[in-house]
C-alpha cells in the first residue's frame, strides 16, 4: 500500500486522499499498525461526534418545537445507506449518504443541503434557527403586549368612569354646600326674627304667641335637615376619597401594565388588532396580562361607582325634600306673622273706635259734671250776703209774718241743705267716672301704641324674611323640582 498526498497552498485546507498501491510493502509492520491505529481511533471519534451532533439536534428540535416550530427531515428516494465501519467503505459510504440526505425546517420553504454546510450533522442552518427563534419571541412578545394594551385600555376606561361619576358627585356635593348655606341663611334669619320679636315695647306684647311657636319650629325642623345634610355631606366626602382612591387605583395598574408598552401604538385597539384576546379576563393570573390586582381593582370600582349612583340619588331626593321643606317652613312662618300683623291691625282699628268712643264718653262726662257744679252753685246762692237778693233770704218779710203763728216752720232750708249735699255727691261719683275714662282712655291709646308697634316689629320681620331669602343659593333645577312636588301635593290634598 502506498500513499500519494496532494498539497494546496492559499486558502485552500490541506487535504490527504488515501489511494491504494501496489502489493509492494517498504515499511515495517509496527509502523503500519501504528497508522492503522490512528485512523482507527479518529473513526471512532467521528462517529462518537456523529452520535453527539444527533443528541444535539434532538434537544434543538425540541426547543424549536416549544418554540413553535419543529424541523424535518426529508429523505431522497434512493435512502439513506447505512455506513460501514471499516477503513476504506466507510469513507466513501459517508461521502454516498451525505450527498442523499437534505434538511428543511418546517416553517421555511427554503431546502438546505447537508454538503454545502459545514456542520452536516445540525437539523437545519444556525441563521435559520436565530430567525425562527426571533420571529417565535417577538410572536409571544407581541401576543402578550396586546392583551396587556387590552387590560391597559379596559383600567383606563374604568378609570374615566370612575373620573366621571366623581364629577357627577362632586356637582351634587356643591348642590349640598349651597343647600347648607340656605339652611344656615334660613337659620340665622330665624335667629334674627326672634331676638327682632323681643324688641316689642309692651310686655303683654312680649309674651309668646302663635308665631313664636312658628318660629321655634321653625328652627327645631332647619336645625333637622341641617344635620341630616351634613351627615350626607361627610358620606358624599368619603365617597369622594373612595372614587379618589379606585382612580389612583385603577391608574397605578393600568401605568404598570403598560411598562410594557412602550413600543406598541399610542391609537388603536387591542381588539381590532388581535383577534386571540376573547379570554384576556376569563380568569386572572400573577403573571398572565390580566393580574389579580387588576381584577381587584375593576370589581371593587364598579361597586364604588354603583355605591355612588346610589348615593347620588339619595342626594338628590334629599335636596328635593329639603327645598320644599324650608320654603313650606319658609312661607308658613311668614304666613303666620302675616296673620299676627292682621290680627294687631285689627285690634288696633278696635282700639282706635273705643278710644273715640271713650273721648266722647269723657267730653260727655265733663258736661256733665259742668253742669252739677252750675246747678251746686246756684244753689248754694251767692258767695256775700250783700249778694243775695230778697226774695231768696230766708227771713224775708212773707216768711216772717206767716211764722208768727206757732208751728208753721217752713222745710225750704232742709231741701236746699238736702239737694245741695246731693249734688256734691253727683260730683264727686262724676269726677271719679271722670277720671275713670281718662285712665282707660290712656290705656287704651298706650294698648293702640304698643299694638302698632308690634304690627310695625312684625312688618319689619316679614319684609327682612322675604329679602334675605336668596333664591340662588339653590340651584334652579331642585327649585323646579320642588315646585312640581308641592303642586302635585296640593293636587292630591
Amino acid at each position: 500500500m502506498e500513499l500519494t498526498v496532494k498539497r494546496f497552498t492559499g486558502s485552500k485546507a490541506m487535504q490527504v486522499t488515501p489511494v491504494p498501491l501496489g502489493s509492494v510493502s517498504i515499511g515495517s509492520e509496527s509502523w503500519r499498525n501504528r497508522t492503522a491505529r490512528s485512523i482507527q481511533r479518529a473513526e471512532r471519534l467521528i462517529q462518537q461526534t456523529r452520535a453527539g451532533g444527533s443528541g444535539t439536534s434532538d434537544s434543538l428540535r425540541c426547543r424549536s418545537a416549544a418554540a413553535g416550530f419543529t424541523p424535518k427531515l426529508t429523505e431522497s428516494k434512493e435512502g439513506i445507506n447505512e455506513e460501514t465501519t471499516t477503513g476504506e467503505g466507510r469513507g466513501q459510504s459517508r461521502v454516498s449518504s451525505s450527498k442523499n440526505v437534505t434538511w428543511r425546517p418546517q416553517t421555511t420553504g427554503a431546502v438546505f443541503s447537508s454538503g454545502s454546510q459545514r456542520m452536516s450533522g445540525a437539523p437545519f442552518p444556525a441563521t435559520a434557527l436565530r430567525d425562527q427563534c426571533a420571529r417565535a419571541s417577538t410572536a409571544v412578545a407581541t401576543d402578550y403586549m396586546w392583551r396587556v394594551r387590552e387590560v391597559e385600555v379596559r383600567l383606563r376606561r374604568q378609570a374615566g368612569r370612575v373620573r366621571e361619576e366623581a364629577t357627577k358627585l362632586e356637582r351634587e356635593r356643591s348642590h349640598l354646600e349651597r343647600m347648607l348655606h340656605s339652611l344656615r341663611a334660613g337659620l340665622t334669619v330665624n335667629r334674627r326674627s326672634s331676638e327682632v320679636r323681643t324688641r316689642r315695647p309692651s310686655a303683654a306684647e312680649t309674651d309668646r304667641d302663635g308665631a313664636d311657636y312658628l318660629l321655634l319650629y321653625e328652627r327645631r325642623e332647619l336645625d333637622r335637615l341641617k344635620q341630616d345634610l351634613e351627615g350626607t355631606l361627610r358620606n358624599t366626602f368619603t365617597q369622594l376619597e373612595a372614587l379618589g382612591q379606585s382612580s389612583k387605583r385603577l391608574l397605578d395598574g393600568a401605568r404598570e401594565r403598560g411598562r410594557v408598552l412602550e413600543l406598541m401604538p399610542r391609537s388603536g385597539s387591542a381588539g381590532g388588532r388581535n383577534p386571540c384576546t376573547a379570554g384576556t379576563f376569563a380568569e386572572a393570573d400573577p403573571i398572565s396580562p390580566f393580574t389579580p390586582d387588576c381584577k381587584q381593582a375593576l370589581e371593587s370600582s364598579v361597586v364604588t361607582v354603583n355605591q355612588s349612583q346610589l348615593l347620588r340619588e339619595d342626594i338628590r331626593k334629599m335636596l328635593t325634600g329639603a327645598v320644599v321643606r324650608q320654603k313650606s317652613l319658609h312661607e308658613t312662618v311668614n304666613d303666620g306673622l302675616v296673620k299676627k300683623i292682621a290680627e294687631t291691625v285689627s285690634l288696633q282699628q278696635d282700639l282706635t273706635v273705643t278710644s273715640a268712643n271713650m273721648r266722647q264718653a269723657m267730653f260727655r262726662k265733663q258736661r256733665e259734671i259742668n253742669s252739677i257744679h252750675h246747678s251746686h252753685g246756684i244753689l248754694q246762692g251767692p258767695e256775700s250776703c250783700s249778694d243775695l237778693l230778697a226774695r231768696e233770704k230766708l227771713h224775708r218779710p212773707l216768711v216772717q209774718v206767716y211764722q208768727r203763728h206757732p208751728g208753721t216752720q217752713l222745710p225750704e232750708a232742709f231741701h236746699l241743705i238736702q239737694g245741695s249735699a246731693l249734688l256734691k255727691r253727683s260730683f264727686l261719683s262724676s269726677e271719679d267716672e271722670l277720671a275713670r275714662l281718662r285712665r282707660t282712655s290712656l290705656h287704651l291709646q298706650d294698648d293702640r301704641h304698643s299694638k302698632s308697634a308690634a304690627a310695625q316689629v312684625d312688618e319689619a320681620i316679614v319684609r327682612m324674611r322675604r329679602q334675605n331669602v336668596d333664591k340662588r343659593t339653590v340651584p334652579y333645577f331642585l327649585q323646579q323640582e320642588a315646585s312640581r312636588s308641592r303642586r302635585l301635593l296640593s293636587y292630591v290634598q
